[in-house]
């Protein structure tokens, strides 16, 4: 090492003594675990040299994520931008989730063709409950800010209200998509609508973000933060979006009304199952968004898929990864077992939901067509008619073995298969 190199020989926040080249190397690896899967990034060229400065000083960045209170219950669509702010943590860098509790109250336009309803101060405050234990499933409590934008909101004075919408125009609010929708079709906008934008842009000012993240949907928002930290005189956020995670289907974004969702506090078992239902052509997809892999190793994925690897192995891989994740390595296991079990070897699994059948009287027989009632009410079909064709089409087994008849006796411990996937075991009271 020369003299210079000497000189120009840095000291990283872990005590390592890091040369020009040590410092390009680990900027190229950071860049390269943040970008894994994003949809764009608003500039790759000043995420690169905050990251350098970062890398150079020890200072973290600070990464923020804005949460509406508005619906609580969070799936894998949901979690792709936490899982990304994971892997920034792993790096060393502090994210900051604000809940949006002053926001919530006024009301988010909804991207739909009228404005999302406000939530009284309970409702805001039990969702934002609610999100805070699921947003720790993903991210490390350690190096995570929880702040509610109420702090500072709720302090601006109508002069400086008034400053904030100075900041823009009605032509640039209604450059957003479902403004320009609504104004188009004759749908009203609320005035205080177009202050929810502006009040989210000034989150980013409070907490001086060095970087926010947000799905495509969140785009105008997200750029506004940006614009206003340049008004105020600040250096920029770095905008970075990622994509909407397609759900079960393969075709619609991951939605809870459209039932095909994944669930973070969802069972062990149900999330293991659910995951193999992933659509082969999605399977890297999911790799990049909803875990942590590293590049490196998604790169091995990518290989194996290329040279004809069989789909499904590489899925188990994917939901062995997913459920461990949210899960303990038991539960794991476990849910691996049930599945291979009930749905790769066609056995009856160990565990699975108990039916309950009330008898009219004591050592009564009891019959196929005693338990569709309770078999409808518990949702394991959808009407007796299903029923009785599933019988009629062998698609029924007890205990293994394929029903002939709906007039089958059933006894207490009995275990019915219908169709392919659903297990109950019957319990006679």
């Amino acid at each position: 090492m020369t003299i210079n190199e000497t000189s120009k020989q840095e000291t990283h926040a872990t005590g390592i003594p890091m040369t020009e080249e040590t410092v390009k190397q680990e900027v190229r690896r950071q860049m390269r675990i943040i970008l894994q899967g994003a949809a764009q990034v608003v500039s790759e060229e000043e995420l690169a040299a905050k990251v350098e400065r970062s890398i150079r000083t020890g200072t973290p960045l600070r990464i923020k994520l804005g949460l509406d209170p508005s619906a609580p219950d969070i799936h894998l669509g949901h979690a792709v931008v936490l899982r990304k702010i994971r892997q920034m943590q792993e790096l060393g860098h502090q994210a900051i989730i604000i809940i949006g509790d002053f926001t919530g109250r006024i009301g988010d336009p909804t991207g739909k063709s009228k404005g999302r309803k406000a939530l009284s101060d309970k409702e805001v405050l039990e969702n934002a409950q609610t999100y805070q234990e699921q947003i720790f499933r993903v991210l490390d409590p350690e190096k995570t800010q929880v702040r509610y934008n109420g702090e500072w909101l709720e302090l601006l004075t109508l002069e400086e209200v008034l400053r904030l919408a100075a900041t823009t125009t009605v032509a640039r609010m209604l450059e957003r998509d479902d403004f320009q929708n609504r104004y188009s079709h004759n749908v009203p906008i609320g005035l205080h609508e177009f202050f929810y934008p502006l009040m989210q842009a000034y989150d980013s000012v409070a907490i001086e973000a060095d970087l926010e993240l947000g799905g495509t949907d969140q785009t105008f928002n997200i750029l506004m933060g940006r614009a206003l930290q340049k008004d105020k005189g600040m250096e920029p956020q770095v905008a970075l979006f990622m994509p909407i995670l397609e759900g079960l289907d393969g075709v619609e974004k991951m939605s809870k009304s459209l039932g095909n969702y994944i669930g973070v506090n969802e069972d062990a078992k149900v999330m293991f199952k659910k995951i193999m239902e992933v659509p082969d052509r999605l399977i890297v997809r999911y790799f990049e968004l909803t875990t942590d892999i590293l590049p490196e190793e998604l790169d091995k994925i990518k290989e194996l898929l290329a040279d004809g690897c069989n789909p499904r192995d590489v899925k188990l891989t994917l939901a062995r990864t997913v459920t461990a994740l949210y899960h303990t390595p038991e539960e794991t296991e476990a849910a691996e077992q049930f599945y291979q079990e009930a749905f790769s070897k066609k056995a009856i699994p160990q565990e699975i939901p108990v039916l309950q059948v009330v008898m009219e009287k004591e050592n009564d027989i009891v019959t196929l067509p005693d338990v569709i009632r309770p078999l409808v009410n518990g949702g394991f079909i959808a009407s007796g008619g299903e029923f009785r064709r599933l019988v009629t089409q062998g698609g029924v087994q007890k205990n293994g073995e394929k029903v002939n008849g709906v007039e089958e006796v059933v006894h207490t411990g009995d275990v019915l298969k219908i169709g392919k996937k659903k297990f109950v075991r019957i319990e006679l009271v």
